[in-house]
């Protein structure tokens, strides 16, 4: 499997590689990064022939779009794919604020705001971010209280956005399956091009596949994995590790060890089959994976083009860590 696979994006014009890069480190996701170490990762990344690109205005409340565009802005404008994300504005003491962030923006924090003309003021605020004259991909980003509002307000404008030629593709990524498969069915058409579905379709979390993703290879909806480590515990699973944000309950921390053992016996990182178990299923397009630093824009693609031999995950099957009617990577 190669990261650097060059794949059509669901029905649009758009080419994207397997491997994408998520742009929330390089906001400071946890701990600071900085300008420099931020663009390098960018470049790095760009150097190695990764073409997709994923960002949004929280992250770092602006922080990652203007690092992101930095980088960006020395690279030939049509020969990557730009995604970010609308429904949070940022603007002086904005309240939805969150605590993950150890580098913000001075003097701005999100508000969510999922209406039409919020939709027109987020993607004129990012731009300006980002220095850049379009971004590509426009995401729906985390509606999960405010579903009306995102399909009657947020989606419309997005359509719209896409009927003119300002955008290639209508998103919404979320850490949830069930809103997205509504937003499948509920949409106008054309309805949506692609969604980023972070966490729930992973070696240890496939609910994804109860209805989102059976659906969206009906429809031909890209779906970009992200969230393939679940915030963690598929990179390392021990004691303290973080499942979905929180210390890993006991039974979840048992299966990410049982699945690493039968990693183990074939010789396979965990983190290579956590990387690529998404795109056994058709539906998935790419998988977009954060890095904060060079040396892990390369160790992602090292994980993503490590050898796993059709044995793992027919052991993972058979021992009961995959169920039988999970598609794997061939």
């Amino acid at each position: 499997m190669r990261a650097t696979e060059p794949v059509t994006l669901g029905r649009t014009d758009l080419v994207v590689t397997r491997l994408g890069l998520g742009l929330a480190p390089i906001g400071g996701l946890y701990e600071p990064v900085g300008d420099t170490r931020a663009v390098a990762t960018v470049d790095r990344a760009w150097q190695r022939g990764l073409r997709l690109f994923d960002t949004a205005p929280l992250y770092g409340y602006g922080l990652s779009e203007r690092r992101a565009g930095a980088a960006l802005a020395r690279r030939p404008r049509d020969g990557y794919v730009l995604s970010t994300k609308i429904g949070r504005l940022l603007e002086p003491d904005g309240p939805d604020t969150d605590d993950v962030w150890a580098e913000v923006a001075d003097g701005v924090a999100p508000r969510f705001d999922f209406s039409y003309p919020a939709v027109r003021a987020s993607l004129s605020a990012s731009l300006e971010r980002l220095g850049l004259d379009r971004v590509d991909v426009l995401h729906i980003h985390d509606p999960d209280n405010h579903f009306d509002a995102a399909l009657t307000g947020a989606y419309r404008a997005l359509a719209d956005l896409r009927e003119a030629g300002v955008i290639g593709a209508v998103g919404a990524g979320m850490n949830q399956a069930p809103m997205l498969a509504r937003f499948a069915r509920e949409a106008d058409a054309p309805g949506f091009d692609c969604f980023l579905l972070a966490g729930r379709y992973t070696l240890l979390d496939q609910s994804g596949l109860n209805e989102l993703l059976p659906l969206c290879a009906k429809r031909g909806i890209a779906v970009l994995a992200g969230g393939v480590y679940n915030s963690g515990l598929l990179a390392d699973p021990q004691p303290g590790a973080t499942y979905n944000y929180a210390p890993a309950p006991a039974p979840v921390l048992a299966k990410a060890l049982a699945i690493r053992e039968v990693c183990d016996r074939h010789g396979v990182p965990l983190p290579a089959a956590a990387i690529q178990f998404p795109l056994g299923h058709p539906a998935v397009t790419s998988v977009v994976i954060g890095a904060r630093s060079p040396e892990e824009v390369d160790e992602n693609i090292a994980l993503f083009e490590y050898p796993i031999p059709a044995a793992l995950w027919a052991d993972l099957t058979s021992e009961g860590l995959l169920p039988d009617h999970v598609p794997t990577p061939e």
